[in-house]
Order: structure tokens, then C-alpha cells, then sequence
């Protein structure tokens, strides 16, 4: 029996199995060029710059996800009209407000969760109410945290239930009017809405 595999097999070696093809060498070919794993490498370099994976992203995410628009939060049409029902046309700011929450959560049932915000605290700039979303719960509008002036600096400390994996927002709504936003996407083991 001839040990040329490439005389007997026209497409250079493949029986059809599971093994891998061969280029003329004797070596798998997996199919990923220099060129490709050139790309992959910069794309994993950016992912480590900018905290996610970017493996698979068009380069439009990327330009986008670099850009100061804000979370790269997957928002669904539901959260949308949730949003445009309780802030109309008005401009939702990504920044200042800090939302703390553990980015994998085991139990949906009670997931810890504190609202903050960095801008000074005055008689005449605080935050009016915290608005608490989280996108694939049965109400998507979880929350709201009515505050005062006389109210002081200090954060909002509380647990939610989350049905499945997926974004929670914190709006900061001004009493000027501005709103300012943070989203962190947790990961839930288990369903916390039954």
C-alpha cells in the first residue's frame, strides 16, 4: 500500500473524517492566514485595552464601542419605550453616576446593588430621583428613589431581583433636568423571578 495520501485523494489528503485537512507538507491546515492572525491579535489587544473581547466585532463596533456613546448595552426595544414613556426626547448622559453591582451574580433573587454619583452636592444641584431599570425582568422599571435637598450625599443601598442575564441602568435624574446614566451587563446563575 502507496503512502501518498494526496495521489489517492484529489483534495489533498481529506477522507472525510474528522481530522483536520492537510496542506502538501503533511501539516493541518486550519485555515487562518497571517493576515488573520494578525487581526485577531490586534482585536485581543484592543479587548484588553478596553475591558471585552472584541473577536468578531465589525470594525463600525469597534469605532463605535471606542467612541465616548456610552455602554455597549444590547438595549431592546422594550427598554427603549420604557425610557422614551419616562424621559420623552430628553437627553440621557452617560456618566457620573455610579452603579455598583457584582458583575456575575449566582442567585437572581438577591443581587446587591448601591446608586451613587460623583457631581458635588448642593441646595441647588442634587439628584432628584434614581431611576433603576433592568431590561429582561417582567417590568423592565424596577425602581425610582425620590430624594430631596435636605436629603444629603450618601448612596442608595438595595437588592433586586433579576429574571435572567442582562443590563441594569441606574438614571440619575437632576433637579436641573439632566439625566445621567451608568449600565452594567450581570451574569445570573439563577432566575430570580421565578
Amino acid at each position: 500500500m502507496g503512502s501518498d495520501r494526496s495521489a489517492r485523494y484529489p483534495d489533498g489528503g481529506d477522507t472525510g473524517t474528522d481530522r483536520a485537512p492537510r496542506d502538501g507538507g503533511g501539516r493541518a491546515d486550519t485555515g487562518v492566514g497571517r493576515r488573520g492572525f494578525l487581526r485577531a491579535g490586534v482585536l485581543a489587544a484592543a479587548g484588553l485595552a478596553f475591558g471585552r473581547p472584541l473577536l468578531g466585532e465589525s470594525a463600525a463596533d469597534v469605532v463605535r464601542m471606542v467612541g465616548a456613546r456610552g455602554p455597549d448595552d444590547e438595549m431592546t426595544d422594550a427598554v427603549r419605550e420604557v425610557l422614551k414613556a419616562k424621559f420623552g426626547d430628553r437627553r440621557i448622559q452617560t456618566g457620573h453616576v455610579q452603579l455598583d453591582i457584582p458583575t456575575d451574580a449566582p442567585d437572581g433573587r438577591a443581587v446587591p446593588t448601591i446608586l451613587d454619583i460623583d457631581l458635588p452636592i448642593t441646595p441647588n444641584s442634587y439628584v432628584a430621583t434614581y431611576h433603576l431599570l433592568v431590561d429582561h425582568n417582567p417590568d423592565i422599571y424596577l425602581a425610582a428613589y425620590h430624594l430631596t435637598a435636605g436629603s444629603g450625599e450618601g448612596p442608595i443601598e438595595t437588592r433586586i431581583k433579576m429574571r435572567r442575564t442582562g443590563y441594569v441602568r441606574a438614571i440619575a435624574e437632576m433637579n436641573t433636568g439632566e439625566l445621567w446614566s451608568a449600565a452594567v451587563k450581570v451574569f445570573v446563575g439563577l432566575n430570580g423571578c421565578g
